[in-house]
């Protein structure tokens, strides 16, 4: 959600850090190493789409907070928090409260009635051609939008941290290495990737809270003092002492808030590049237990994110952010202030790598989607016409997609807002996927038609409405930055209406056999062997 602020700063002060740099093509090496011995083990289509089911719990869950903790979240929430005080903060308790929702409802279903999708569950009793069609297109928009935005992001970002490379280079460095990454090593080396990417996320979030509250004597009550009364300059010119303990800086209308928290509650239930994760894990038990670990690294990041966020407010203060690169670059220049140009550069290198671990969970999303339930299902009737077409399939795709995100990256440019795109993101997911998961995991009289109009309207209303919000019109007709509080009853009840306005009584006879798969994992597919 914050990507608009790594899309809209200004272009920080030329720095040069050859030690950013540095750190920046050891990260690639290290990570292309690993694709090159996950290569060899990512023959078959279990081993490509979900390294063999063979990852486990604690793994899982360093690679779904990996794929969650995007570099919009790392930087975006910090200098949210930096910028506006209370207001940057409940974006991060939006993002943590949504693993509730995967914990209890998703996971533990989804791991033992699918095998590579979202698509697969809904499959199970429903007609496969249609539904399939339809969810594969809902995955691939939340996919390659939400691509696109991290793109954009990703060449704004490079283009601030190492002033030597132009935003298109940046851009097209990026997409190559994240097609690299999930072209010859699929699931299992996208998953290490952001394994790695997780440590070494929270491990720089550890050392920067720290440095920021030795500041304070290690004492909450100063630290707390200090933000409220966080000075700045203000519109007229004058200075001005702001409490950033209290709400209201950001959000101006309070069903913006409440319509941005539905979209982070429910659409990270929805996202396709964290629903295909739970694949990677033998059984629903290490399912469960990877959201646990997820749900205790993604609190901590975002519990540490408020003290570098109010530190860069109170130790530089917004002034000095504003003209030393803006909003997303609080962090940085915060680890710069603290501990120096090493401790700048390895900050520069994890948010880095924070852009490659997420466009690569997207990237193999994207193609898993498209190969699987598609190609094969849909366009195939299931079977494959040679020995492991599926995979070469997915990756071809793969590079289509990356190709594609690339262009439209660099067509839209650096200074281009892109925060209608991440809405989108997450509004699809909670208006289209989360509704027609739910029914047709808990409803027995949904069928076919209720999923097709599910996904439908969901789709078509999200981006109906992101088309007509203030990210996209000077004079906006909806006067709502996200849509979710509108477009998630609109999902449902296109659901609900498509399924009472047919009768499909084969699918009401399969619901208590996915009942019994979905709770006990009876049939559920397993590990491969090594």
């Amino acid at each position: 959600m914050m990507i608009s602020f790594l899309a809209q700063v200004a272009p920080a002060a030329p720095k040069q850090s050859n030690t950013a740099l540095f750190m920046f093509l050891a990260f690639v090496a290290a990570t292309l190493v690993i694709t090159y011995f996950s290569a060899k083990k990512s023959s078959g289509s279990s081993a490509y789409f979900a390294a063999g089911r063979r990852i486990t719990g604690w793994q899982n869950g360093l690679a779904v907070a990996g794929d969650y903790m995007s570099a919009a979240s790392f930087l975006g929430i910090a200098g949210m928090i930096a910028f506006n005080g209370y207001d940057g903060f409940m974006y991060s308790v939006g993002f943590l409260v949504a693993y509730l929702t995967v914990l209890l409802i998703v996971a533990e279903p989804l791991r033992n009635a699918g095998k590579y999708t979202m698509a697969d569950v809904l499959a199970y009793r429903l007609k496969p051609r249609p539904v399939r069609a339809a969810a594969s297109l809902s995955t691939l928009t939340v996919s390659i939008f939400y691509m696109i935005a991290q793109m954009v992001g990703a060449g704004t970002l490079v283009r601030q941290l190492l002033p030597g490379v132009s935003y298109e280079a940046a851009v097209i460095g990026v997409g190559v290495l994240m097609v690299v990454y999930v072209v010859f090593g699929g699931m299992l080396a996208t998953t290490w990737v952001q394994i790695i990417k997780a440590v070494l996320l929270m491990s720089a979030s550890f050392f920067l809270s720290i440095l920021v509250m030795a500041k304070f004597d290690f004492s909450i009550t100063n630290f707390m003092e200090a933000v409220s009364h966080v000075t700045f300059t203000g519109k007229d010119g004058a200075s001005v002492t702001q409490n950033f303990l209290t709400p209201g800086l950001l959000f101006k209308n309070p069903l913006d808030q409440i319509s941005l928290g539905l979209a982070l509650v429910f659409g990270t239930a929805g996202l396709p590049h964290i629903l295909i994760r739970f694949y990677t894990v033998p059984d629903a038990k290490t399912a469960r237990a990877s959201v646990v670990w997820a749900m205790i690294l993604i609190g901590l990041f975002y519990i540490m994110t408020t003290f570098f966020g109010f530190g860069a407010a109170t130790l530089l203060g917004p002034d000095y952010l504003k003209v030393n690169g803006g909003t997303n670059m609080a962090a940085p220049e915060l680890a710069r202030f603290l501990g120096g140009e090493w401790f700048f550069a390895f900050i520069s290198a994890v948010a880095f790598a924070t852009i490659l671990a997420v466009v690569a969970g997207l990237t193999i999303s994207a193609s898993t989607s498209f190969a699987h339930d598609f190609f094969t299902n849909v366009i195939h009737h299931g079977k494959e016409h040679r020995p492991g077409e599926e995979v070469r399939v997915a990756r071809i795709t793969a590079f289509v997609v990356g190709a594609l995100a690339i262009v439209i990256a660099i067509v839209l440019g650096p200074t281009v807002n892109v925060a209608f795109l991440v809405g989108l993101a997450f509004a699809v997911a909670a208006s289209a996927n989360l509704p027609v998961i739910l029914f047709s995991i808990f409803w027995k009289r949904f069928n076919t038609s209720g999923a097709v109009w599910g996904l439908s309207v969901g789709l078509a209303s999200s981006i109906g409405l992101i088309l007509i919000s203030p990210d996209f019109m000077k004079n906006p007709l909806f006067p709502l930055k996200n849509p979710a509080i509108l477009s998630i009853p609109l999902g449902f009840i296109g659901a609900w209406l498509g399924t009472l306005l047919s009768h499909e009584p084969e699918s009401a006879e399969k619901f208590t056999e996915l009942t019994v798969r979905a709770n006990t994992g009876l049939g559920a597919e397993k590990a491969t062997a090594h």
